[in-house]
């Protein structure tokens, strides 16, 4: 009982904390929304690095040929001219009635040696930008883009001083989604509320990241990503060592329409972690002392109040401490969610139903999860991504362990 008592304070403070955050979260997705994006759409070109084939790939690629924006290329990079996903590039541009402004390109950039395969893609991608680009554009082929998603990504950088303009992705566990597939997309949207106002603390995702070229040349991005595997914190990094600041944008928080195995569950969670663990050890150690916190905490209360009942004691403090996160932390979840609607309901993927059901609740269970991910971390730094295993040096030192064959996953 007596440890309990001195995790109840800390533990309380973390969930206070986590809740005040969900309010704000919600206020700024609002304030955001109602504001009319800046009239600044110069020539784009947008980077599509592709390997294997997953679910919803053909629509997703497909939404980036029908983008509101005036002048923009779509430049689709593979290491092999053999790689599945180029039939899909293919079957997108045909079945994508786009305008005059939009045109495309595929870039075969060979195999890494030394650096992630989507970092290599990106470097020899970007080296053949037309001279007309004003900014760069970054996406993964797991986010479904809506029309104005291009448009409300850059419109930030009119402001000179921005650094870069993020979204981030929402996972949408299709109707035969399975527990795994839940887990994955509560789990990921514990990280979604990271982002928010403060532009100082904000991080690019690479699925969905614009920025100045001339930002991007002053930073030497091709430099900071020589020898890197993640090239979202690899510009992280650059970005906040220049102290220029990271716009989210919440109208391109995008749906990722995928489902997972628990397999691919434990790969994915466990393989960010390792990733953040080289880029970020702070925020590694942060994740770790707090998941430990809750965890012992919450999970000791219910054990504790378990332990008593069945001894016929008292078991009413630890459960009311028990009852208390988790009522703090469904109220969190439930303003989370409502901030994400605003923007997922413009194109009919509000969550509701056993998805709404399971961010509720299933943060309890993802908690877990974190602490695993974030222990697992600490013994190795060896990943697979894409069908590529490698080992993480440091962030600009990767190794190359073993290729295989691109993932090819139709749904």
């Amino acid at each position: 009982m007596w440890l309990l008592c001195a995790l109840a304070a800390p533990l309380l403070f973390q969930s206070l904390a986590s809740l005040r955050g969900g309010f704000r979260y919600l206020g700024f997705f609002r304030r955001e929304l109602s504001r009319e994006p800046a009239d600044f759409a110069p020539r784009a070109s947008v980077f599509v690095p592709c390997r294997g084939v997953e679910q919803g790939l053909r629509e997703n690629l497909s939404a980036l040929f029908r983008q509101d924006y005036p002048a923009y290329e779509l430049v689709f990079v593979v290491d092999d001219a053999g790689d599945p996903a180029l039939g899909v590039v293919e079957a997108a541009r045909q079945d994508s009635a786009h305008g005059a402004g939009v045109t495309s390109r595929v870039v075969v950039a060979g195999r890494a040696r030394d650096c992630g395969q989507k970092v290599h893609n990106l470097r020899a991608a970007v080296r053949g930008a037309g001279r007309a680009c004003e900014v760069f554009v970054f996406v993964d082929t797991d986010a479904r883009a809506r029309r104005d998603w291009l448009r409300s990504l850059v419109a930030p950088l009119a402001d000179e001083r921005a650094g870069a303009a993020t979204g981030y992705r929402w996972f949408v566990p299709s109707p035969r989604g399975g527990l795994s597939s839940h887990l994955r997309a509560v789990w990921n949207a514990s990280i979604a509320s990271a982002l928010g106002e403060n532009a100082r603390r904000n991080f690019c995702w690479g699925g969905s990241t614009a920025i100045r070229r001339a930002t991007f040349d002053r930073l030497n991005i091709l430099g900071e990503w020589r020898g890197a595997l993640s090239d979202d914190y690899a510009v992280t990094r650059a970005l906040q060592r220049a102290a220029l600041p990271i716009a989210f944008v919440p109208a391109c928080l995008v749906a990722s329409h995928d489902d997972c195995s628990a397999r691919e569950l434990f790969e994915f969670t466990t393989r960010q972690l390792k990733i953040t663990r080289t880029y970020a050890p702070r925020l590694w150690l942060v994740v770790l002392v707090s998941n430990l916190v809750f965890c012992a905490g919450f999970y000791g209360a219910l054990a504790l109040a378990a332990a008593r009942a069945l001894r016929g004691e008292s078991f009413a403090l630890p459960l009311a401490l028990a009852a208390s996160v988790f009522l703090i932390g469904a109220t969190k979840a439930a303003l989370r969610l409502r901030a994400v609607n605003l923007v997922l309901a413009r194109e009919g993927s509000r969550v509701g139903g056993v998805a709404r059901l399971a961010q509720l609740t299933l943060w309890t269970v993802t908690g877990a999860l974190f602490l695993w991910n974030a222990a697992a971390a600490s013994f190795s730094r060896r990943i697979t991504w894409r069908g590529i295993t490698y080992e993480m040096k440091s962030p600009t030192r990767t190794r190359v362990v073993r290729r295989g064959e691109a993932p090819s996953r139709r749904g």
